[in-house]
């Protein structure tokens, strides 16, 4: 979903207005290696929308090369590129990657973390 660098869309998917209150929206456990993950989605056509929520020692039990944008809401995520790249991102910070982008990424939280994320 997320453009790699270098193209352009004059459009964008076909989504209608939607509000989420997601305090609404049932979570789905996902294990890390260490911790848990709580993943409220919303899927819009090709767009899924996540409020995600890391248990403190969440650990990710997989490399990730899907793109997203995310924006850490609370807490502190770090993010480890599979290229040796580390990266902490505290509240009101975000990165963006599109699908096989860079190098792929895997988190990781200490403390907890809540995140925003559309991919």
């Amino acid at each position: 979903m997320i453009k790699t660098s270098g193209q352009r869309s004059d459009e964008n998917p076909d989504l209608p207005f939607t509000v989420t209150d997601w305090s609404h929206v049932e979570p789905t456990v996902h294990p890390g290696e260490t911790g848990q993950a709580l993943w409220r989605t919303l899927d819009i056509g090709d767009v899924r929308v996540r409020m995600v929520e890391y248990s403190p020692g969440y650990l990710a039990d997989h490399w990730c090369d899907r793109g997203h944008v995310l924006y850490v809401v609370t807490g502190e995520l770090d993010t480890e590129l599979r290229d040796g790249r580390k990266f902490t991102l505290r509240p009101g910070m975000s990165y963006q990657v599109s699908d096989f982008g860079d190098a792929a990424h895997r988190s990781s939280t200490a403390t907890g973390a809540t995140l925003f994320i559309v991919d």
